[in-house]
Protein backbone atom coordinates (compact mmCIF):
# COMPACT_ATOMS: atom_id res chain seq x y z
CA UNK A 1 0.00 0.00 0.00
CA UNK A 2 1.07 3.56 -0.59
CA UNK A 3 0.88 6.20 1.68
CA UNK A 4 -1.21 9.19 0.01
CA UNK A 5 -0.13 12.78 1.23
CA UNK A 6 -2.62 14.78 2.53
CA UNK A 7 -3.21 18.87 1.98
CA UNK A 8 -4.97 20.86 3.60
CA UNK A 9 -6.94 23.57 1.07
CA UNK A 10 -4.61 26.15 2.70
CA UNK A 11 -1.98 24.32 1.52
CA UNK A 12 -2.96 24.23 -2.29
CA UNK A 13 -3.76 27.62 -2.30
CA UNK A 14 -0.18 28.01 -1.14
CA UNK A 15 1.41 25.84 -3.69
CA UNK A 16 -0.51 27.34 -6.73
CA UNK A 17 0.29 30.42 -5.53
CA UNK A 18 4.03 29.84 -5.71
CA UNK A 19 4.01 28.26 -9.25
CA UNK A 20 1.55 31.54 -10.58
CA UNK A 21 4.81 33.49 -8.91
CA UNK A 22 7.01 31.36 -10.50
CA UNK A 23 5.51 31.65 -14.08
CA UNK A 24 5.36 35.49 -13.54
CA UNK A 25 9.07 35.49 -12.86
CA UNK A 26 10.05 33.11 -15.59
CA UNK A 27 11.24 30.41 -13.06
CA UNK A 28 10.28 27.15 -14.50
CA UNK A 29 9.55 24.54 -11.46
CA UNK A 30 9.87 21.16 -11.91
CA UNK A 31 6.30 18.92 -11.44
CA UNK A 32 8.32 16.03 -9.23
CA UNK A 33 9.20 19.27 -6.61
CA UNK A 34 12.87 18.78 -6.76
CA UNK A 35 14.32 22.29 -7.12
CA UNK A 36 18.16 21.19 -6.92
CA UNK A 37 19.01 22.82 -9.98
CA UNK A 38 17.23 26.23 -8.99
CA UNK A 39 19.49 28.76 -7.20
CA UNK A 40 18.99 30.02 -3.85
CA UNK A 41 18.48 33.44 -5.27
CA UNK A 42 15.32 32.43 -7.24
CA UNK A 43 13.80 30.35 -4.59
CA UNK A 44 14.12 33.24 -2.17
CA UNK A 45 12.83 35.80 -4.84
CA UNK A 46 9.57 33.32 -4.78
CA UNK A 47 9.56 33.02 -1.63
CA UNK A 48 9.49 37.09 -1.24
CA UNK A 49 6.99 37.51 -3.62
CA UNK A 50 4.69 34.88 -2.02
CA UNK A 51 5.42 36.42 1.53
CA UNK A 52 3.71 40.04 -0.13
CA UNK A 53 0.71 38.55 -1.49
CA UNK A 54 -0.02 36.95 0.71
CA UNK A 55 0.55 40.03 3.38
CA UNK A 56 -1.60 41.83 0.73
CA UNK A 57 -4.04 39.16 0.93
CA UNK A 58 -4.85 39.23 4.48
CA UNK A 59 -4.54 43.15 4.77
CA UNK A 60 -7.30 43.05 2.20
CA UNK A 61 -9.29 40.49 4.08
CA UNK A 62 -9.13 42.76 7.40
CA UNK A 63 -10.46 45.76 5.52
CA UNK A 64 -13.27 44.35 4.27
CA UNK A 65 -14.24 43.29 7.78
CA UNK A 66 -13.44 39.43 7.29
Amino acid sequence: MSKKQKFSIHELAIEQMKLEIAHELGIPLPADGYYGHISTKEIGTIGGNLTKRLAQLREQSLNSGM
